[in-house]
């Protein structure tokens, strides 16, 4: 008669007991692996991703000097002043080459990396990345830092453009 209370006293025990789950306790829960799709099942030709490599239509040009670029420019010049570890400038490249395939009439677009030109990077005093300076007739005459949509960088160079120096 004992083991029969000791039983009926554990069942009316004020926590119910539940039936266990086959999913692990929270101390041990790990998340799955995702393993890849099959072969048949993967995404046929999605659009590239952002940080995808472009092909770019820029030519790339040799000057003896940084001087020698800015004297012998028909056009204003553009110049991003970048790192290949940043990533707001990775961010601009797509950028750059659609405002070059909308502005190659009225300005070109160079890119300097301040790692390898230090002392171009120290003249004008780049202390932030990106950084864009627009120059006319060899000197600069508008500056403006930091990642900028497509538009608005047209915007900028517009305005920078029309105004006199």
């Amino acid at each position: 008669m004992a083991a029969f209370t000791t039983t009926t006293a554990a069942l009316a025990s004020p926590r119910p007991t539940f039936a266990r789950s086959s999913a692990p306790s929270p101390s041990r829960w790990a998340p799955h692996r995702r393993s890849p799709p099959a072969v048949g099942l993967r995404r046929a030709a999605a659009a590239p991703r952002r940080g995808a490599a472009l092909l770019a239509k820029a030519k790339k040009e040799t000057f003896s000097s940084f001087d020698e670029l800015l004297e012998n420019s028909e056009k204003p010049l553009l110049v991003d002043f970048y790192a290949t570890w940043c990533g707001p400038c990775q961010y601009m490249v797509p950028i750059l080459q659609e405002v070059h395939e909308k502005m190659s009439d009225k300005i070109n677009i160079v890119k300097i990396d301040t790692e390898k030109y230090t002392s171009i990077a120290n003249r004008y005093s780049i202390q932030a990345l990106p950084t864009f300076i627009i120059f006319k007739n060899g000197e600069p005459c508008y500056r403006f830092e930091g990642a900028l949509p497509a538009d608005q960088l047209i915007q900028q160079i517009e305005s920078a453009l029309e105004a006199p120096k």
